[in-house]
Order: structure tokens, then sequence, then C-alpha cells
């Protein structure tokens, strides 16, 4: 064990952080890995074991500290294209047959649709345009 040089064990540390990575789906078993890394290559550079393990705690601590909130702030962020249901909301329809609260048919995207109107009292009259605020099943809500 002596005959292998500390990079070595640097460079099958990372790969070792590598398998949790991999298995875990964990950002921050690969911010340790390039740690690892880092210092794999500061002990190639033949500075002692002291500069080593400085290396990975500063480089995998500053990874995670930098890299966690980016991370999260675009978990959170909506897709700028909506698809699906998500992309008829907001639309306009033209009415079909008359929509009230009961039911109703409108023309959306180029096909037909059943709905009803979001304001119970409200019935909106063939020919008029409507805008859709929600989809419920195959029923588009309209205001």
């Amino acid at each position: 064990m002596n005959d292998i040089d500390a990079w070595v064990w640097w460079l099958v540390g990372a790969a070792a952080l590598g398998i949790p990575l991999v298995v875990t789906a964990m950002p921050e078993f690969g911010m340790l890995a390039v740690g690892a890394v880092a210092a794999a290559v500061v002990s190639a550079l033949g500075f002692d074991t002291v500069i080593q393990v400085l290396t990975f705690v500063i480089v995998s601590v500053a990874l995670i500290a930098v890299v966690r909130p980016i991370a999260a702030r675009h978990g959170r962020q909506r897709p700028q294209l909506a698809t699906g249901v998500e992309a008829l909301k907001g639309r306009q329809a033209v009415v079909l047959e008359r929509v009230d609260a009961s039911g109703g048919r409108i023309k959306l995207a180029g096909e037909v649709w059943s709905a009803r109107a979001l304001d119970t009292g409200r019935a909106y009259e063939v020919g008029q345009e409507v805008d859709v605020v929600d989809i419920e099943g195959a029923t588009a809500i309209v205001l």
C-alpha cells in the first residue's frame, strides 16, 4: 500500500463517490468526487496531505454552496413551453352551440370541445368569442 501514490487514492475515492452519484442521482456525490479529483491534482503536484485535504474540502464545499442553489432555482421554474391541456388555457375560442353553466360547444384550437361557463349566471351565444380559463377532463371552462 505504501507503493501507491496519494493521488491514486484520491482518484479511487473520486470513483467511489461516483457510484452513489449514479445509483442515487444525488448531485452532491458528484461535487464531492470533483473535490477528490482536485485533491488528486494537488497531490500529483507534490503538495502535502494537509493541503490535499484542504483542497478536497474547499472545492467540495464551494461546489455544493454554488451549484445547489442554482439547481434548486432551475427545479422550481415552470417550463417555458406549455404543452397539452396547459397550452389551451388562456386561449380564445368561438362558441358553436350556446354555452351556459350546464354546457355547450366551442371551437378551440381547430377542434370542437364541450364547454361550460365559469359564471353560472352567464350564457354565451353562437359566434361569440370566449376565453378558456381551465380544462376539466374533456370540458373547457370559459369566461
